[in-house]
């Protein structure tokens, strides 16, 4: 699954933040006959299923209207949970100290997987401490992170 194009995150993010919810991520993967639009949503109080369902019904509205997926797709509404995925420098920052796993789309130095110790944000890029190595990674690049739960 990957961060969907920029166009999907702008054209659901009012119908989210209208419910009263803070749209964390959209991803979306193309597989064979079907593909599958995921949406994470969060809230101060946490998500639950009717959470879900409010913004899936409202969601699914505005993409009957835009029609911006070709072909058959799910829609998959879902809190971001322990193993929260991060998609924009705000995130990593706010998630600074805490242990990540992250892919490329372009191998760095012939390697495309990471996981380390979130250090910072800089400019683009996002730099993590990985073994004994500081690595900084251009945020353009990161293809998926995710938060390591439980260390």
């Amino acid at each position: 699954m990957r961060q969907a194009p920029l166009h999907l995150r702008q054209l659901v993010e009012p119908a989210v933040t209208a419910l009263g919810y803070e749209l964390v991520g959209v991803e979306y993967a193309s597989q064979g006959h079907g593909s599958t639009l995921r949406i994470y949503i969060d809230s101060a109080d946490g998500i639950s299923a009717e959470d879900c369902q409010r913004v899936s019904h409202q969601v699914s509205g505005v993409l009957d209207v835009e029609d911006p997926i070709k072909g058959r797709y799910a829609l998959e509404i879902s809190s971001p949970g322990l193993d929260r995925p991060l998609f924009t420098l705000q995130q990593f920052a706010q998630f600074i100290g805490h242990p990540v796993k992250l892919r490329l789309n372009a191998p760095l130095n012939g390697q495309r997987n990471f996981s380390g110790l979130l250090l910072g944000v800089s400019g683009e890029h996002v730099t993590i401490k990985e073994e004994a190595r500081e690595i900084s990674l251009p945020l353009d690049n990161i293809d998926k992170a995710r938060l390591v739960p439980g260390t």
